[in-house]
């Protein structure tokens, strides 16, 4: 973490507690460095990836080459490290009180871990073969939790949110599976539907009751 010494540049006083904050908050993987735009050098830098020092070449010359994504503002745009790194980097300019440039701020994050952590995420979910239906034809209760599951993710809806005709479509796959054929298969579908066994009983009844046709 960079030190102020007595001193110092006053733009490096006014600026060490934004960097110093900045780098506390995503260190170890953020560096952030306050650059001269006049003498196109480092003042200060705050958890130094590399080699670089206050004193060294700032380079800041890129900036010309990107548009700004707000006033001052430039990025966040992908920097390279030697190493194979990835960085997502935004630079800001700080103006002095005649409104000229008096510093750039730049902030480096190292994009690794979360390269890394999605790399995991995906790994999870990746897809997966269908369900060896053997496996599951005598787990009655299996095709409960399945068929319901199935439908929620259809409607997008959670189960307590289902409407009267969402719990009539389900019951009617539950039907055709012939769960309802399997003794207190009741009990354990009023549970996974979040209902009591008098509503299911009153739902299933209106879904077998036999329906008027029209001459």
């Amino acid at each position: 973490m960079g030190i102020v010494e007595e001193g110092a540049d006053p733009r490096v006083r006014m600026w060490a507690p934004v960097g110093q904050a900045v780098a506390l908050l995503l260190g170890p993987y953020a560096e952030v460095v306050l650059h001269d735009p006049g003498t196109d050098r480092i003042l200060a830098i705050w958890n130094p990836m590399g080699s670089r020092a206050p004193g060294d070449p700032s380079l800041l010359g890129e900036l010309d080459e990107l548009d700004p994504s707000a006033r001052d503002v430039f990025g966040p745009y992908e920097k390279l490290l030697a190493d194979g790194r990835r960085l997502s980097s935004v630079s800001a300019v700080l103006r002095g009180p005649d409104g000229e440039p008096a510093a750039v701020l730049c902030v480096n994050l190292d994009r690794t871990p979360l390269e890394r952590a999605a790399a995991v995420l995906s790994a999870f979910g990746a897809p997966t073969v269908a369900r060896p239906e053997p496996l599951f034809e005598q787990d009655w209760t299996e095709s409960v939790q399945h068929i319901v599951g199935g439908y929620v993710r259809e409607c997008g809806r959670p189960v307590e949110r289902l409407t009267r005709a969402d719990r009539l479509a389900v019951l009617a796959r539950l039907d055709e599976a012939k769960v309802f054929a399997v003794r207190r298969a009741a009990p354990v579908v009023a549970g996974a539907l979040r209902v009591s066994r008098s509503t299911l009983y009153g739902l299933l009844a209106e879904l077998r009751a036999p329906k008027d046709h029209a001459p």
